[in-house]
């Protein structure tokens, strides 16, 4: 029999989702009172054309991320335009993670503007779990001025499902004995991890709300897609059993990537942007005493990507070694189509001390490069850079919805 919800008693286990709602946007208001209650969006720079995201009171227009800025203005004349300040949300969502410590370090960023927090062990020290959520959305409010909606639940599914309940300032809270049956009628795909390709192999066996689940056999989700498999399967029913990733997790892949005025068909061009591009990652690379082997070269045009997988002869962390396999897939891959866009990416990233290194005799190289890292660290992206970059685009960076924040968990 289900227990009836008795927010008192202690919780067996006790997740926090909180969610800083429109998090860029929020900031920008934060900054600019003026702002306060009217529809802001942010684009990339000045003269970007493309919605990052968007305020509440532009939503209530229709105003939706990757809408482009013209039609944005035809649903609200009164329309804000906003560029981006990636350092300044780095710099917020620094300060908001880093207070989150004061109620427990069993803490996982889950990007820029979302953590989870195991509160199990709190309990008896900051009493119950909705208590520890008002304390948590009161602490965000006074370091940041932002806020924030909250989930509380036994786990990490139904706690982000719970946090998405009400916004733009809510607090929704799933005892974990409740979490079943508040997921019964809930389509699978509105639980995070659920995307439409797994949706619709749940659908082809019959599970289209999370209470179909308990019909479906473990062993085929587990046969079809392995351990994430089963876990879906117990995230259906209320029950994920995931824990928090206390350790970020070395990179997968290193990359960066600039959209082109469009159509764009000089190769000095090309060339200019790939080695902005390449420099970008190099850096990076070497700033995590990083270094890769294996590298995703691509351009986009009309009718999609022109892409390769360029390999090194030993790995690197050098923007000029990277500009040369760029070099060579221009090369071959190129045969003079209209580009909007490029892409350079580390597939591999490993630490840059490794066996190889004896045959590498680039230390003059590094020596130059530990120079120019030191100067730009200092002055800015790009304050010391190759003479060919000085006409690089302006269009300036944007900070990954999967960033987090440096001085909370070292990451790139």
């Amino acid at each position: 029999m289900e227990k009836t919800a008795d927010y008192s008693q202690h919780w067996p286990r006790a997740i926090i989702l909180t969610d800083m709602n429109a998090f860029f946007a929020s900031v920008e208001q934060q900054d600019h009172p003026e702002w306060q209650g009217l529809p802001v969006g942010i684009t990339n720079g000045r003269q970007g054309t493309c919605i990052i995201t968007a305020s509440y009171e532009a939503r209530a227009y229709g105003i939706k991320t990757g809408m482009r800025l013209r039609e944005a203005r035809k649903l609200c004349p009164d329309f804000i335009q906003c560029p981006a300040r990636p350092q300044r949300y780095a710099e917020v969502s620094t300060a908001i993670m880093q207070s989150l410590q004061q109620i427990t370090p069993y803490i996982e960023i889950f990007s820029v503007d979302e953590a989870f927090l195991d509160v199990t062990h709190c309990q008896t020290l900051h009493g119950r779990p909705e208590d520890i959520a008002l304390n948590i959305k009161r602490l965000i409010y006074e370091v940041s001025g932002v806020l924030c909606s909250v989930g509380v639940s036994g786990d990490k599914t139904t706690a982000k499902y719970a946090a998405k309940l009400d916004k733009p300032d809510g607090l929704t809270v799933i005892p974990p004995w409740q979490a079943r049956k508040q997921l019964e009628n809930v389509p699978v795909t509105e639980l995070c991890g659920i995307a439409s390709g797994i949706g619709r192999f749940l659908a082809e066996h019959g599970v289209h709300n999370c209470g179909d689940m308990a019909q479906l056999p473990i062993s085929v989700l587990a046969r079809r897609f392995g351990n994430p498999g089963r876990r879906i399967w117990y995230m259906c029913q209320g029950a994920d059993p995931e824990p928090l990733q206390l350790n970020v997790p070395p990179p997968k892949s290193i990359g960066h990537g600039k959209v082109m005025p469009p159509n764009t068909q000089d190769r000095e061009t090309l060339l200019l942007y790939l080695l902005h591009m390449s420099e970008k990652v190099a850096a990076r690379l070497r700033k995590h005493a990083l270094r890769a082997q294996q590298f995703y070269i691509g351009l986009r045009c009309a009718d999609g990507w022109l892409a390769s997988r360029q390999r090194s002869i030993v790995a690197t962390d050098n923007g000029q070694q990277i500009m040369a396999l760029c070099r060579q897939f221009l090369a071959r891959q190129w045969q003079g189509q209209g580009i909007h866009q490029v892409q350079v990416t580390a597939l591999d990233p490993r630490p840059a001390q490794g066996q190889l290194d004896m045959f590498s005799s680039d230390d003059e190289m590094q020596q130059v490069n530990r120079v120019m890292d030191n100067i730009n660290q200092r002055y800015g992206e790009f304050t010391l850079a190759p003479a060919r970059l000085l006409q690089r685009s302006s269009m300036p960076n944007v900070i990954a919805p999967a960033w987090k924040p440096y001085g909370h968990r070292q990451t790139v």
